[in-house]
């Protein structure tokens, strides 16, 4: 399965993507996000899945099922947008809490037998050369705590321009 991430509207995401295979979840801003409040109870209470039932509560078990983890975002200053940033918080129950040594640095253990590929893809019209620095920092930080490999790290000026490059 490939699970997408993404910030666009959805009449934007279906003229990008209208004929998506079965093979693709799709994570979309649905208005009904709750924002990850650090309690650890995905970790403690209900380990593997978020203590709060809402529909992003189940994003470590998608992400064991994924086999490449796309995500779409306007950066913001190098980061990822607000409501991507929320659901890459929500994802924190796809590891253990605790710890191991990778790459001499301390991390936190797979829960899962399993890695996936991440690709991303950055929009915005106006992204400095630092902020892609900042970006590809980023993601490269990411894809080690999440124990993933990055298939690609992508900086556009506009949606239109990702099209086919996911598929």
């Amino acid at each position: 399965m490939k699970l997408i991430i993404h910030d666009l509207d959805e009449l934007k995401f279906k003229r990008l993507f209208p004929d998506l295979p079965n093979s693709f979840r799709v994570v979309s801003n649905d208005g009904t996000i709750k924002k990850c409040v650090g309690c650890f109870g995905c970790w403690v209470k209900t380990p593997g899945a978020c203590v709060i039932r809402d529909n992003y509560g189940d994003m470590g078990e998608w992400l064991a099922k994924s086999d490449e983890v796309i995500i779409i975002s306007k950066c913001f200053y190098g980061g990822y947008s607000p409501f991507v940033k929320n659901v890459l918080d929500r994802s924190i129950s796809y590891i253990h809490p605790y710890f191991a040594t990778r790459n001499n640095e301390m991390h936190h253990k797979k829960r899962y037998n399993h890695t996936f590929e991440t690709s991303v893809w950055f929009y915005g019209d106006d992204i400095t050369e630092d902020e892609k620095a900042t970006a590809n920092k980023l993601v490269v930080a990411n894809s080690i705590n999440m124990i993933s490999n990055i298939k690609g790290i992508h900086f556009v000026d506009s949606v239109e321009e990702i099209g086919g490059g996911i598929l």
